[in-house]
């Protein structure tokens, strides 16, 4: 079953995107790179609660 996840900036904090991951034995948090356009740069954003 898939799970909603909501990823934030590293940089800044701000919640930009969302996706939906799969659950299953999932233990570590999703980490990409993304634009944010608060801090109009590419950075990492990671998954929150």
């Amino acid at each position: 079953m898939a799970k909603k996840i909501t990823l934030a900036c590293s940089e800044c904090g701000s919640r930009n995107y969302s996706s939906t991951a799969n659950q299953e034995n999932q233990t570590e948090r999703r980490v990409l790179k993304k634009f944010c356009k608060n801090c109009n740069a590419h950075t990492v954003h990671r998954e929150t609660k």
